[in-house]
């Protein structure tokens, strides 16, 4: 399988806490062995909240050596999401998203489609985002969405319509 993250840093070291969030992913015994590659960095704002710290983000494409259900994916994200930020919560306790350490986020899985409770991928909203449009273009830009039916390459040069209320 070809697994796509985007990993985001607002806080303190940006760039050394994606960087430790990576080699975390690359110890992982489902990751084949050379098989990840890193986007270059895009610079953004806080998307979703208002903040005064600029993110960090990256994308990371990846393949697995073994079967991997998408739930143990995420399960392996949130361990390492705890081990760099301690524990500490994406929202505040009103629910809204706040600055963070790390986060790290499956994209996409291959073309399939998840739709459980706990994992929505592909990611629901990352087309509205240009923090993981971008790395999505540099990694691989003739994935096709499976609900959308477009290529990244082609909604970020604007060649075809697109319609937020479709997510």
């Amino acid at each position: 399988m070809i697994v796509y993250l985007n990993i985001g840093s607002n806080l303190k070291d940006r760039l050394k806490n994606i960087l430790e969030a990576i080699a975390y992913i690359q110890e992982l015994d489902w990751v084949r062995y050379n098989s990840l590659v890193v986007s270059h960095p895009i610079e953004s704002k806080a998307w979703g909240y208002d903040s005064d710290n600029l993110f960090i983000n990256v994308g990371v494409r990846l393949e697995t050596c073994r079967e991997i259900s998408p739930l143990e994916i995420l399960d392996e994200m949130k361990i390492i999401e705890n081990k760099i930020g301690n524990g500490e919560n994406h929202r505040d306790s009103n629910g809204k998203y706040k600055d963070r350490l790390i986060d790290i986020d499956i994209i996409a899985i291959d073309e399939i489609i998840v739709d459980v409770s706990r994992l929505k991928v592909p990611h629901p909203r990352m087309h509205e985002r240009e923090f993981v449009v971008k790395p999505m273009i540099e990694l691989n830009p003739n994935w096709l969405h499976p609900t959308l039916g477009h290529k990244w390459k082609d909604l970020i040069e604007g060649t075809v319509e697109f319609n937020k209320s479709r997510n």
